[in-house]
């Protein structure tokens, strides 16, 4: 279980189809790598979040307990399918995409549970909460049906806190220490799936 890559972004103007003409709001869900295997840069992970990252709504993405939002390699195959299946002209992803600051390998969310502590050198995470899909990454990806999707297919993510801040780089190893393990990503998938009547 690894770190591939991780991504930041600065906020900026988005546009929004569907809502009106030239409607766009800000956001910072373009992320670009900034740390990948072929050039693992260090990057300083803080209470807040990364170096150089930034967040346009706090109330959804950000603050202590949404520092960090990790997202599966191992959920690309399907998106890119998707958009395949769509015409779409986005068929290859890169890393980031889904407004990730870290994409991990060798995790997927009915093994990761709220609770579940990450070590990555000094740096301590801590599996806080499901990324919940909003507008925004509808809007990004192209299809009326994704976030919808993101939530029934338990492909959402999720958010760590940073309990011991450091630096990481990518390929960086991570060591789990569970928690409770009461409640896994997938179980909150599952029960937002049944609030948002999807």
């Amino acid at each position: 279980m690894r770190i591939l890559t991780i991504s930041t972004g600065q906020i900026k103007k988005f546009a929004i189809s569907g809502d009106g003409p030239g409607r766009t709001v800000n956001s910072a869900i373009n992320k670009q790598p900034v740390s990948q295997l072929a050039e693992p840069v260090a990057i300083f992970a803080g209470p807040l979040g990364l170096e150089r990252d930034a967040q346009a709504d706090l109330n959804v993405h950000g603050g202590p307990d949404k520092a960090v939002y990790a997202y599966p390699v191992e959920h690309y195959v399907f998106w890119e399918d998707l958009l395949k299946q769509n015409d779409s002209c986005l068929d290859r992803l890169d890393h980031g995409f889904f407004g990730e600051n870290l994409t991990v390998e060798g995790f997927v969310e009915d093994e990761v549970f709220v609770g579940d502590l990450w070590q990555i050198g000094d740096v301590e995470l801590m599996v806080e909460n499901l990324r919940e899909p909003c507008f925004k990454f509808t809007a990004k990806i192209g299809l009326d049906e994704a976030g919808p999707l993101m939530v029934r297919s338990a492909r959402s993510g999720w958010y760590l806190s940073v309990l011991q801040p450091g630096v990481l780089k990518a390929g960086d190893q991570i060591d789990v220490t569970p928690g409770e393990r009461t409640v896994s990503i997938a179980a909150q998938n599952a029960l937002l799936k049944i609030k948002r009547k999807l």
